[in-house]
């Protein structure tokens, strides 16, 4: 799989594919090798929790779908390097497809699982030491909006077009001063209602 959209992420529509990637440890190598660049199974072994032959494993496994591949070689050119192909993944539950619906379902519920804790664990341990300019520019916004299927997509392709400029650029092309920020974007769609 390569990517296929603004913001160079991987489009993941096999559910298979799908039901693979919903393993927490598979979830951890990908942020890893996202966060920091290529790496060995030696490298992300002791941060996903696994034994580089375990971690091995799921890396080759996540190859076979198209969502990691050898990196240039290191400095131990006998050291197999692996990188993510694409900048992240995204996936959708099909409509017409009940395996795909279940898989991406199962994805998503993983996901959310992975990261529910990310906002709590910013506020008490990375926000504290923020200089004032970027706590400032830190927090949540809980929008509700009535919308149709249709104005939601809108919505979600004008906030990829903002953003691609700034997560497909090379790292050379940066300003100073800029730092990682992770932008998380919920869409919930709430039952029908007042």
């Amino acid at each position: 799989m390569e990517p296929s959209n603004p913001l160079g992420d991987v489009e993941i529509t096999d559910p298979q594919a799908m039901r693979a990637l919903a393993h927490p440890v598979r979830l951890a190598i990908l942020d890893l090798l996202r966060r920091n660049g290529p790496a060995t199974a030696t490298q992300l072994a002791p941060e996903v929790g696994a034994t580089p032959t375990v971690t091995s494993w799921h890396l080759r496994h996540l190859a076979s779908f198209g969502l990691v591949r050898d990196a240039e070689p290191g400095p131990d050119r006998r050291q197999r390097r692996w990188e993510m192909v694409g900048r992240g993944f995204r996936f959708s539950a099909p409509v017409d497809d009940e395996a795909g619906a279940s898989a991406a379902h199962v994805l998503s519920r993983e996901m959310f699982l992975r990261y529910a804790d990310l906002p709590n664990r910013w506020i008490t341990e990375v926000e504290p030491r923020l200089e004032p300019q970027w706590r400032r520019l830190g927090g949540l916004s809980n929008t509700r909006v009535h919308l149709t299927a249709d104005e939601a997509e809108t919505i979600e392709n004008a906030i990829q077009q903002v953003l691609a400029p700034y997560v497909t650029r090379d790292a050379d092309d940066r300003p100073e001063h800029t730092r990682p920020v992770r932008l998380m974007r919920y869409i919930l769609p709430e039952e029908h209602g007042e």
